[in-house]
Parts: C-alpha cells; structure tokens; sequence
C-alpha cells in the first residue's frame, strides 16, 4: 500500500481516531491476519467463526502494526468506522462468517472506501487496473494475465480465487506506487455485486469469459447471470477495453452495454484475437495458431485441458492492449504455468496412477471441460472420474447433475465413483445412459471414495477428483497422493 498516516485513513473511510494523534503512519501491508502483521502494517479487525479480531488488537500492534482499522473502541491506536444501515449490514454480512452484529461488514466497507483511495491515487500515476469475470475460468485467466505483465512491470494479483468483498480490497491495497498492474478477479453472489467491486478498483480493462449456469438458483437464469457479469464492461470508461469472448452468445451481447473500446476473442472468424489450428498432445495440453492484427505466432500450452485456449485468448488480448508484441505474448502463453492450487493440477504416482486434481469447485461448464480432458488423456489407459455435488444450480440442479453423469458414459470414462447423496443424480443418469454393473457406483462421503480407490485402482489409472467446494473432495485427491508421495 502507499504510505498513508492514521489521519488520512480516517478521512478516506469517514471513520475517527481512536487513542491515535494520527500522525502514526502506516508503511507495510494491510492484513486481517494479526500472525501476518508487518512493521508498520494496518491490521483489519474481523469477527470470524471462531475469533473476534478486535480482541487482538492490541497484539497485532505490539507485533508492529502502526494501527486498527475497527468497528468499535480497542486498547490501541486506531480507525473506528462507522456503522452501516442495517440493509447493507446484512449483505456485506454474508461475505463473514461470525458476524453478527453487522460490525465486520461495517470493517469491509471502510476496507473497500480505502482501497478505492489507494486505487485512485495510483491510477493516476500509471496504475492499469484489469478486471476478470466469468461463470468459469476467472482465476487460470487472472494467473495467465498475471504472468505476461509481469515483463512489462510490477504486477499485483489475488492467490487463488481471493476474489469477494474481503479478497478484492486486500489485494487491491497490495499496490504501491512501483506497481504498475494491478489484475483482479470479480465474482457475484448477487445481482449489484460486481458493480461494487469494481467501484473499489475500476478496471481500464475488463474481461468476460463466459455465462454458465454456475450460481444460476441464486440469479434465476442464465440471462439473470449475465446482466450480473455485464456489470464489469459497464464500469469501463470510453477510454477502457471490454475483452469479450464472442464464442460466447451472452458475452457478445454485452458489447452493446459499455462505452469502452471492444476487443472480441475466440475461435469464431470474427475474433480480433483469435485461435485457429487448434490441436491437443496426449497429455491434454493444447496448442494453437494465436492470430491477431494480421499476425500469427504459435502458443504451446504446458496448462492441461482444452479449455485454456480460451483463457490463453482473454489473456492474450490484454497483453496486447498494454503494448506487448504478439511473438512475446505467444512465448509468455506458451511458458505459463499453474499458479492456483487444486485447478487440473496433475501429479503422478511412483506407481503411474495420474491425479488430476480439479476439486477447487465445480459447475456444469467447468465439470464437462474437466471430463473431456480426462477422456483425452485415456485412449489407452483406465479412467476413473470422482465427482461430488455442483452447488448452487437451484431447480436445475437434479437435471444437471444427471447430464454429467450420462456424458461420463458418452466419453467412455471408465469408473464413475458418485460422491454424496446430493449428487446422486449424476450416478442415476450414467445407469440410465447405459452404463451397468460396477462402471457407476454411488459412494455416501469422501473416506468411502478413499476406500474404494484403495482397493480397485491399478498402476497407471487416471483419476479426475472434481466437485464444488462445499463437496471437499480434495481430501480424495490428498489421500491418493499422501500414500505415494507423487513422483
């Protein structure tokens, strides 16, 4: 963060110092983790399930923190913020396990004013914000952009999928004034919400990947999803990009609700950055003829799944925006590498049994790129997909879940191993398909998918573990690997 005193702070949150003269000024980072506190940090005070951060207040400036950003009084220097009207109490609320009193959303939003005033501030001195969404894809997207700008400059980006009301802030507030990209990944619950994480850090660049059907019991369609990650392209400026993926229906349509400039990307013809040859190896990384501005360079994935190319594309176009010549950008794509955990990370065993790891989360979309990877990678050895609960699809839930199940069967994927009753449907639907015996079978929790691993897996198996977060399915995929050590 730049250097700001307790003072400004105060002014830039609309908050009151607190047994501070408001001279104290903060010169390291801003955490919510008082076991990370830096000299000269700002620690952030958070209820959580288990702990209240107000009650380690003062530790956190023992351990060197220059002050507290609080809702309410502390025994050390600090901000108090205001207090919320109890409708946004309630929303922002829901982002925090543990509050309960509406004093943690009150934090989030003193957090979000001051990434705002940090954002503008370096905005005005050469900061580049860009701004990442879609139903699928927005963190392998965010780490490929990430990697290109780094040549280019100091470049700032969330780990893993730090991407709501709490991450979005946090990670904005990591820019100091040597950084020169700041790459943010936008998510939603709701309609409104991207709107309002990208007031706290507007993009110059915004990117939409796709509309699935990821979240769709919370936004009643897809349509209702899209109007939601449309709100991205409508914060861009007349001087801003919109980078759409125009494969895409949805996103295509979007290109009429933003002033921006529009940059489409793609397969289709009409891409301005476009793939064309595309061709996979046999360990499911692809490759392809990156096409743009009457160029071409040839990109070689080291990522696995087709569905890259996509991501590459989206990536791609934003480094060519911030002025990187097309040959760099095919070699940056073509040396990226996974940087977010538990998203088609592949390990494999001493004995040749592949893990693909793809347990972070799961929705429709994502969960079919995951199944055609796997059966990609098997055309001559025994594929097993684990696959728990898609949440959050409401009443398309039982018919989603059973589409997956019946296309595990289509792929010729060997072993299905269903886990949890709440996705029952899927193990229902390969059975209807066709699929008989042992080939599909339903398994009540992980330690049973564990189980039954154990005794039927063969030396170089493959092995898909996906599901939504809720599912912890990465717990299969550690417990394989636990035994073996990877290789």
């Amino acid at each position: 963060m730049i250097e700001l005193t307790l003072a400004e702070i105060a002014e830039a949150v609309s908050g009151r110092l607190h047994r501070a003269d408001g001279g104290e000024r903060v010169t390291g980072s801003v955490e919510f983790d008082s076991r990370k506190v830096t000299d000269g940090g700002l620690f952030v005070a958070l209820p959580g399930e288990r702990a209240d951060g107000h009650d380690f207040a003062a530790s956190a400036v023992a351990a060197g923190a220059a002050g507290v950003l609080a809702a309410r009084e502390v025994d050390a220097p600090a901000v108090i913020v205001p207090p919320l009207p109890p409708g946004q109490a309630h929303e922002r609320s829901v982002a925090l396990a543990g509050d309960t009193d509406g004093s943690g959303a009150a934090v989030l939003a003193a957090l979000a004013a001051l990434a705002r005033h940090v954002v503008t501030r370096l905005s005005e001195t050469g900061l580049t914000v860009v701004g990442v969404t879609g139903s699928s894809g927005k963190t392998s997207t965010k780490d490929l952009i990430a990697q290109l700008l780094e040549p280019l400059g100091p470049t700032v980006a969330p780990p893993g999928s730090f991407n709501n009301e709490l991450g979005h802030p946090w990670t904005a507030l990591r820019a100091d004034r040597k950084t020169r990209h700041l790459v943010l990944e936008l998510s939603a619950r709701g309609p409104g919400h991207i709107a309002e994480l990208a007031a706290v850090a507007p993009p110059r660049i915004g990117v939409v990947l796709n509309v699935g059907s990821a979240h769709v019991g919370e936004f009643g369609s897809q349509e209702g999803i899209a109007r939601t990650k449309g709100e991205l392209v409508e914060a861009l400026p007349a001087e801003g990009v919109a980078v759409l993926n125009v494969d895409d229906p949805f996103v295509a349509e979007m290109a009429q609700r933003t002033s921006a400039r529009v940059v489409g990307v793609g397969e289709s013809p009409k891409a301005d950055v476009r793939a064309e040859n595309v061709r996979s190896d046999e360990h499911a990384r692809a490759s392809f003829d990156l096409v743009a501005g009457g160029e071409r360079a040839e990109v070689r994935l080291q990522l696995v799944g087709e569905h890259h190319v996509g991501n590459a594309l989206a990536a791609a176009a934003v480094a060519l925006e911030l002025g990187m010549p097309l040959s760099e950008v095919a070699a940056g794509l073509s040396a990226a590498t996974r940087r977010s955990e538990r998203r088609m990370e592949v390990t494999t065993r001493s004995d040749g049994v592949t893990v693909l790891n793809d347990s972070y989360n799961a929705n429709p979309e994502s969960m079919r790129a995951a199944l055609k990877t796997l059966a990609s990678m098997t055309s001559s050895r025994r594929s097993w997909a684990v696959l728990g609960v898609m949440s959050e699809l409401g009443a398309d839930s039982v018919s989603a879940h059973d589409e997956i199940g019946r296309l595990a069967v289509r792929l010729n994927i060997n072993r299905l191993v269903v886990v949890g009753e709440q996705a029952a449907a899927m193990h229902r639907g390969a059975s209807h398909e066709g699929s008989w015996g042992e080939e599909s079978v339903l398994v009540p929790d992980t330690d049973a998918a564990v189980a039954l691993l154990r005794e039927q897996l063969r030396p170089n198996d493959v092995v898909l573990v996906k599901a939504s977060k809720v599912a912890e399915l990465w717990r299969v995929a550690d417990a394989l690997l636990e035994e073996d050590g990877g290789a």
